[in-house]
C-alpha cells in the first residue's frame, strides 16, 4: 500500500504543471522557515542535493549535445549563433549603460566593512581575457570536473567536427548518449520543486533579511536597473528582431527560466533548464545546444549591471568626480568583464575591483565593497542570474523564431 501510494505521488510529480509546483514549494519554505527553523535548516539538505545534481548532468549534458549536433550537421544547413552572439553582446552593454544613468538619478553609498581582502580578484582586463582563453584550452577531463563551460564547449565542437565523417552506427551512438543524458536532465528538473523548497527554507532560515535593510536603497538600485533591462531594455531588443509583440516570450522565459535560476543563483545549474525550455519552444537543437551554454559564460546583463552599479555607489561613498566620457568607459569595462564572470554563485563581485580601478579606487577599498556585494548577495546575486539565464532562451528563440519566418516569406518573395 505504501508503495503505491509513493508510486502514485511520484507520477503525479512527474506530469503536473512545474511552475505551479515551484510556486508550491515557495511558499511551502517561506511557511517552513518561519514555522521551524531547525526543521528549514534540515530541508536545505534537498536544495544542495538538487542544485549539485544540476551540477553535475550540465557538463555532461552540453558535451554530449554539442558533439551530436555538430556531428549530425548537414551541408547548407542553417544555424543562427551570430546573431544570438549580437544580441547576448548588445544586451550586455545595453544593461551596464542602463545601470550608470541609474545609478546617477539615484546615487547610493556604502557603509563600507572591513573584509574580503584575502580574496584575490583578477588584476586587470588582460587577466580576465587570458583566462577566457586558457579556459577553451584547458584539459577536456578536467573542464567536465570544474564546469568549465568554455572549454566543454570548445572541445565538443572541435570533437563533433572530427566525428561528422564518421560511420552512421557511431553518428547514431552519439545520438543515444545525447538523449540518455537528456532524459537524466528532464529527470532532475522534476525534481525542482523539492530543491527550491529546500534551498528557500535554509536560506531564509539562515540569513532572514534583517541585514539587508542598511542596504535598501543600493538593493533597489539594483533590482530596480534589472527590471528595467528584463522589462523594457530585453523586450525592445527582441521586438527590434521579431517585429511583434514581446512580452509573452519575455514572460514566459522569466517564468520557466528565471524562477529556476532565482533559487539555484547558477547560470551554470539553469543550463538544462533552458534546454527543456528551447526543446519545449521549438527550437532549432542545433542552435540552442551551442548558444545556451555560451550564453551561460557571455551573456552577462546582471553581472554588468551588479560591477556597474556597485563600483559607482563606491565612486559616489568616496566623492570621486565622474563625467560621462568615463562613464562610458565604465559601460565598456562592465561588459567586458561580466563576460568573463563565472557561471557561479557570486562570481561577478570578484570583478568589481576592476571596475573600480578606473576611479584610482585602491583595492584594499574595493575589496571592501565585494564583501558589501556578499552581504546582499541573498537578494542581488539570485535576481542577477535570473536575468542571465533567463535571457540566454529569451535571445536565443528570437534569433530562431526570426530566422523561421524569414525562411517563410522566401517562396512568398520569389
Amino acid at each position: 500500500m505504501h508503495t503505491q501510494l509513493t508510486t502514485t505521488w511520484l507520477q503525479r510529480m512527474m506530469r503536473g504543471n512545474i511552475v505551479k509546483q515551484i510556486l508550491a514549494g515557495l511558499v511551502l519554505g517561506i511557511l517552513l522557515s518561519w514555522l521551524s527553523p531547525d526543521t528549514a535548516l534540515a530541508a536545505g539538505m534537498l536544495g544542495t542535493l538538487f542544485v549539485g545534481a544540476l551540477k553535475a548532468v550540465a557538463p555532461v549534458l552540453v558535451l554530449f549535445l554539442v558533439m551530436a549536433s555538430v556531428a549530425n550537421h548537414r551541408q547548407g544547413q542553417k544555424i543562427s549563433i551570430r546573431p544570438i552572439l549580437l544580441l547576448y553582446l548588445i544586451g550586455t552593454f545595453s544593461a551596464a549603460l542602463t545601470a550608470v544613468i541609474v545609478s546617477f538619478l539615484f546615487p547610493s553609498t556604502l557603509h563600507l566593512v572591513a573584509g574580503a581582502t584575502d580574496i584575490v580578484a583578477p588584476s586587470g582586463i588582460i587577466g580576465v581575457l587570458e583566462g577566457l582563453l586558457m579556459n577553451i584550452v584547458a584539459n577536456p577531463v578536467d573542464a567536465l570536473i570544474k564546469g568549465n563551460y568554455i572549454g566543454i564547449l570548445a572541445w565538443a565542437i572541435g570533437l563533433g567536427f572530427a566525428l561528422r565523417h564518421s560511420s552512421d552506427a557511431s553518428k547514431s551512438l552519439l545520438n543515444d548518449m545525447s538523449s540518455a543524458v537528456a532524459f537524466m536532465v528532464t529527470l532532475v528538473i522534476r525534481f525542482a520543486p523539492l530543491g527550491i523548497l529546500g534551498l528557500v527554507a535554509s536560506t531564509l532560515a539562515t540569513t532572514g533579511f534583517g541585514a539587508l535593510w542598511s542596504y535598501a536603497q543600493l538593493l533597489l538600485v539594483l533590482v530596480g536597473c534589472m527590471l528595467l533591462v528584463a522589462l523594457v531594455i530585453n523586450p525592445l531588443l527582441v521586438w527590434v528582431k521579431i517585429r511583434r509583440n514581446p512580452y509573452p516570450l519575455v514572460l514566459l522565459c522569466l517564468r520557466e527560466s528565471g524562477v529556476t535560476a532565482f533559487f539555484t543563483r547558477s547560470s551554470a545549474a539553469n543550463i538544462p533548464v533552458n534546454m527543456a525550455l528551447c526543446e519545449k519552444l521549438g527550437l532549432d537543437k542545433d542552435t540552442y545546444s551551442v548558444s545556451i551554454p555560451l550564453g551561460a559564460t557571455v551573456n552577462m546583463a546582471g553581472a554588468a549591471i551588479t560591477i556597474t552599479v556597485l563600483s559607482l555607489a563606491a565612486v559616489h561613498t568616496l566623492g570621486v568626480a565622474v563625467d560621462i566620457p568615463t562613464a562610458v568607459l565604465l559601460s565598456i569595462v562592465a561588459s567586458l568583464c561580466a563576460c568573463g564572470a563565472s557561471g557561479v554563485a557570486g562570481g561577478s563581485l570578484l570583478l568589481i575591483p576592476l571596475a573600480c580601478n578606473l576611479f584610482g579606487i585602491s583595492a584594499d577599498v574595493a575589496m571592501q565593497v565585494v564583501a558589501v556585494g556578499f552581504i546582499i548577495g541573498v537578494v542581488q546575486d539570485s535576481c542577477e542570474t535570473a536575468i542571465n539565464s533567463s535571457t540566454d532562451v529569451l535571445f536565443t528563440a528570437a534569433a530562431c523564431q526570426a530566422d523561421s519566418e524569414r525562411a517563410s516569406l522566401m517562396p512568398l518573395r520569389n
